[in-house]
Formats: C-alpha cells, sequence, structure tokens
C-alpha cells in the first residue's frame, strides 16, 4: 500500500513540475551567442507560443515510466540501509539516502537522458513543423542505443551520481532535521501541512547542494543532438562552458528548478498522505503521521518527494 501510494505521489509530482523541468533544461543548454530565451518567464512564454502547452510536457513520458522501478528501488535500498545502520539518526539518515541514491541512477540516468533529448526536440520551433527525430522516449531511448550503444544510454552517468548521491543524502538530512525541530506529532492538528513544508524545504535544500554539478549533467546529456559534439568529457565541458559563460553558467535555470521543487515535494507528500487516509481510514494518517524519530515515518514519506526522481 505505501509503495503504490509513493507511486502515485511520485506520478502527481512529476505532472506538477515537469513544465517547470522542461524550461530548466532550455536555459541550461541553450547557446550562449544566440540565446533563445532571455529568462524564466520569457521561456514559459516562448514554448507555449511555438509549440502550445504540450510542448511544456515533452519528455514526460520518460519520467512517469521510470517512476515506479525508482520508488521500489529507493524504498527497498533506504529500509535496508536504516535498519542495517539500526538508529535513527540525521547522519544516519543521510548515509542511507546517499545509498538509495547512487543504486538508482542505474535507472535515473538513462530515463533523464530520454527527457532530456525529448525536451530538447523542437526547441525554437512552431507547432505545425514535422520535423520529429524521436516519436517518444522509449524510440529516443533505442535510437541512441543503434547508434552509439550502451554507454550512449548511459551518457551523463558519472554525473548523475555526483549529483543523486550527495542529493538524496542531504533530502533525507534536511527533512529528518526539519520534521524534528517542527514537532511532527501525530495529534497534531497541523502535522499535514508541516510535512508538507518540510518536504518542501528539503527539496530546495538538496537541489540547492548539487545543481551546479546538474548542468553539467544536462549539458552532457544534451549533447550529440543533431550529431554534433561539443564535449569530450566532464571536465571539457566544465571548462568550456566556464570559458564561455563565466561561473553564472553554474546557475543557469535555477530560478524555475527551485519555483518547482517546493510544489513538486509538497504535491507528492500531499497525494501520499490523501491515499492512504482514503485507502486505509482508521490507520492510513496514523502511518503518514509516524513520530519523526521513526524509521517508518521516514521510509513511506521522505523518499516520495526527492527532486531529481522526482
Amino acid at each position: 500500500m505505501d509503495f503504490l501510494a509513493g507511486c502515485m505521489g511520485g506520478a502527481a509530482g512529476v505532472l506538477v513540475g515537469h513544465p517547470f523541468d522542461t524550461v530548466k533544461v532550455r536555459l541550461q543548454v541553450q547557446s550562449v551567442d544566440k540565446p533563445l530565451y532571455r529568462g524564466t518567464i520569457h521561456c514559459f512564454q516562448s514554448i507555449i507560443h511555438q509549440e502550445s502547452m504540450l510542448g511544456l510536457y515533452k519528455g514526460i513520458g520518460s519520467p512517469m515510466m521510470g517512476l515506479t522501478f525508482i520508488n521500489a528501488i529507493v524504498f527497498g535500498v533506504q529500509g535496508n540501509a536504516m535498519r542495517m545502520l539500526g538508529k535513527d539518526t540525521p547522519m544516519n539518515q543521510f548515509l542511507a539516502g546517499a545509498a538509495a541514491g547512487t543504486i538508482q541512477c542505474v535507472i535515473c540516468c538513462p530515463m533523464e537522458l530520454a527527457k532530456t533529448r525529448m525536451q530538447m526536440q523542437g526547441t525554437g520551433e512552431k507547432k505545425s513543423s514535422t520535423r520529429k527525430l524521436y516519436k517518444n522516449s522509449l524510440d529516443c531511448l533505442a535510437r541512441i542505443y543503434q547508434r552509439e550503444g550502451i554507454r550512449g544510454v548511459n551518457r551523463g552517468m558519472v554525473t548523475t551520481l555526483i549529483r543523486e548521491t550527495p542529493g538524496f543524502g542531504v533530502y533525507f538530512l534536511a527533512y529528518d532535521l526539519l520534521t524534528r525541530s517542527l514537532g511532527c506529532e501525530p495529534e497534531d492538528p497541523y502535522i499535514i501541512p508541516k510535512l508538507l513544508f518540510a518536504g518542501g524545504m528539503s527539496g530546495i535544500a538538496s537541489w540547492l547542494s548539487t545543481y551546479p554539478v546538474d548542468v553539467i549533467k544536462s549539458r552532457l546529456q544534451a549533447d550529440g543532438v543533431g550529431g554534433k559534439f561539443q564535449y569530450s568529457s566532464i571536465m571539457d565541458c566544465t571548462r568550456k562552458s566556464i570559458k564561455r559563460e563565466g561561473w553564472r553558467v553554474f546557475t543557469r535555470g535555477l530560478t524555475s528548478t527551485l519555483l518547482r521543487a517546493f510544489p513538486v515535494n509538497a504535491t507528492t507528500f500531499a497525494t501520499v498522505t490523501l491515499f492512504l487516509m482514503y485507502m486505509r481510514p482508521d490507520e492510513g494518517t496514523k502511518d503518514c503521521e509516524t513520530s519523526p524519530a521513526s524509521p517508518a515515518h521516514h521510509s513511506t514519506l521522505q523518499q516520495q518527494a526527492q527532486p531529481s526522481s522526482l
């Protein structure tokens, strides 16, 4: 039941947050010499005007398909890691989250590669344009595999690991500290708003801690679209990006990412909580509102609001 609730919560988070993610990716990888967008708002307006509202949801199939598997991995790894570590402490939450983040990269990396390629498809083109390299996310991965093999499908794996491992750890740590400090007790009438606030702020903290790596990851995964490769490695991408755009390159798309982080995590928590309360009227609230010192509390809720799976 908790697993199903997590999947539904994650799906709701993807639906709410994907338009912001599309804007983030477009801003991260656009040419500095001939930029198409002046900022977050202009990017939103341009995509809607040129590609319709559906343009904001390009590539959503990939995160939707990978959602179940990622949640399954995160649930299993984080829960088992907490049992192995024994005590429910902030540091153990960080370590368990980092372990979960590391292992789920096996699915997360190809999923985000397809998402990024789909999001970049048709950039700046009118809706009526018939030029489409990929039909859907699966077709995208299949074509990449045909051209570049298994290495191409896993393009950006190292940067994904560098981002997800500490990102998940920071998220679990921040959520643990916030729920403890807010005093999330079962009898508290404001338990749900507190959990939503904790999840949203933890998501923001997680993104801030690893965002520069995400910029490089997006550029590496978008590299090669159209058959032209610009970067030979992570360091090459980093050097060229800094040389051409300065250190501000690492904040490209940050506004849309932070705008996305809070509502995505809030939506995820609300969906999980309401689903459990509806399916198990006598137990749902209790399950969602366990004491913050309880491993079950974190196993059920924390993993739903992570921003990169999310």
